[in-house]
């Protein structure tokens, strides 16, 4: 279980992410949404130690996170992508997860690691070189295939969805979805299509100026007029 306890983020004097308090388990689906700018990124940063947290706490299982380098929070069952593909350039996309999963576990499996490449449906590519051999889909493929060669509990998945055409996307939403059920990980996903958000999650939170302004189902979350208005800007018209 994944618990954020008035969580804040700031840049001098820039508040990001303002006093933001979450409960993700590891058996959910849960999708994070909001404007450009809302917070989500910096919110997920802070969460995986690549942002430093200016007050409040952050619970896995209980134990505090905040002091505990990004290697130790992966090898505590959190795992994460980037919205851009972050391949391991001048490695080969097995050589890539055989890093993540040394990064994540302390150790290698090789048969994890082929079992991960065939359900990603780059069994085909392991071969090849990760930053130059890849189309896009792949790639975004690769940065899950990763995240998974931590063996986590919880992923983090930052627009993975983002960029791909509408075939493409309906695959990936497949390949979660098989995800989610299949290695019995948690999802927490930031994704601004609504409609694929409402078909993937059970439960959607919504960010607005770096405030937690919503939380719930999505049918409700979406109906909700202070998210109408985050996603129009008619407060601030």
């Amino acid at each position: 279980m994944l618990q954020l306890d008035q969580v804040s983020v700031r840049f001098g004097g820039l508040t990001a992410v303002n006093a933001v308090s979450l409960n993700v388990g590891t058996q959910d689906v849960v999708g994070l949404v909001g404007p450009n700018g809302a917070g989500k990124t910096t919110l997920f940063n802070a969460i995986s130690g690549l942002a430093d947290t200016s007050s409040g706490r952050i619970l896995f299982d209980g134990v505090d996170m905040l002091r505990r380098p990004m290697y130790q929070r992966a090898r505590m069952g959190l795992g994460r992508t980037f919205q851009i593909p972050q391949p391991l350039h001048e490695l080969t996309v097995r050589e890539n997860l055989i890093v993540a999963q040394r990064f994540g576990t302390g150790s290698v499996d090789p048969h994890k690691v082929d079992e991960i490449l065939a359900f990603t449906s780059l069994d085909g590519k392991g071969e090849r070189m990760a930053s130059s051999a890849l189309a896009l889909t792949e790639l975004k493929a690769l940065e899950v295939a990763k995240a998974l060669a931590t063996n986590p509990r919880l992923l983090l998945l930052d627009e993975v969805l983002a960029g791909l055409e509408t075939s493409g996307k309906r695959r990936f939403m497949t390949m979660l979805k098989d995800l989610h059920q299949r290695f019995g990980v948690g999802i927490l996903i930031i994704e601004h299509d609504i409609e694929t958000i409402s078909k993937l999650c059970q439960r959607v939170v919504v960010l607005n100026f770096g405030k937690l302004i919503a939380d719930g189902t999505p049918e409700a979350v979406f109906s909700d007029p202070k998210v109408i208005e985050s996603y129009t800007g008619a407060e601030h018209a």
